[in-house]
């Protein structure tokens, strides 16, 4: 199985950056992941969010392929503990998805036509994040979820 984190936008802090660098390089022991960060739409300004939401979407669904396994990153999503997320992971291993893909909008939400193709969508916390801090909580999740699969001392209970 592949995994994909796809972003909307590019990430611009340099601590968020080496975090996300770090976690990668780590996941790669694990699983074969890939990172994407979309353009960003040049002129939001004057948008109505619901259109701003519009265009990411359309750039999100781009990089969807129909055998894809979808799951939105959204403050309505289902919410998991760490192991109960590792769990998940491992349900999808085992169910022997081509691809799964995490996806982060923007700062207002999805669209209709990229919620009406999510399979699932998760929430990190009833907490709102900064849609670039979310990449790096995402990552390390992600990364803590392969390590309990695989009994390693990652993970404190």
């Amino acid at each position: 199985m592949k995994i994909t984190l796809l972003a909307v936008g590019k990430t611009h802090d340099t601590y968020l950056r080496e975090g996300i660098e770090k976690y990668l390089k780590r996941l790669g022991h694990y699983v074969n992941f890939a990172f994407i960060e979309t353009k960003d739409i040049k002129t939001t300004k004057g948008l109505t969010p619901e259109e701003q939401s519009r265009m990411e979407g359309a750039i999100i669904l781009k990089y969807l392929h129909p055998s894809d396994f979808v799951i939105l990153l959204d403050e309505h999503g289902k919410e998991f503990t760490s192991k109960k997320f590792s769990t998940f992971i491992e349900k999808k291993l085992i169910e022997s998805l081509p691809h799964l893909v995490f996806v982060i909008g923007g700062p207002y939400g999805f669209g209709k036509e990229v919620e009406n193709r999510a399979n699932e969508s998760l929430s990190l916390s009833q907490m709102t994040f900064a849609h670039e801090m979310v990449r790096l909580i995402t990552l390390e999740q992600i990364y803590r979820a392969f390590t309990i699969i695989k009994g390693e001392p990652y993970h404190h209970d």
